[in-house]
């Protein structure tokens, strides 16, 4: 069983996405993100979108980092669940969500 880099808290957040879609749409858009941690999360939107492609997500601060789209976690005809990861974990990345994390086990 491998191990999580970091614990996910059962929180949910209102975000900005900005990316391009599976028919090379463009967006930008309100979603929602839950199952926070330290390196991204589970966000929930109407597009349908590429495992590996990369997003801008943007937090109610005004927060903006890239993402890069990790899994499709779950899928239904009106909403699609993503998993995505901080492309990098600079500084804004680490604080984006304003949580601090307990270190995963």
């Amino acid at each position: 069983m491998s191990k999580r880099r970091s614990n996910r808290m059962l929180l949910h957040a209102p975000i900005g996405l900005t990316g391009e879609d599976r028919q090379k749409c463009t967006f930008s858009m309100k979603a929602k993100a839950t199952n926070l941690n330290k390196h991204g999360a589970a966000v929930h939107l109407s597009r349908d979108l590429v495992v590996g492609t990369v997003l801008s997500v943007k937090n109610q601060r005004g927060i903006q980092v890239p993402a890069r789209v990790v899994a499709l976690l779950a899928a239904r005809p009106d909403i699609s669940v993503y998993g995505i990861e901080f492309v990098e974990l600079d500084d804004n990345a680490k604080n984006f969500w304003g949580l601090s994390f307990p270190a995963g086990e």
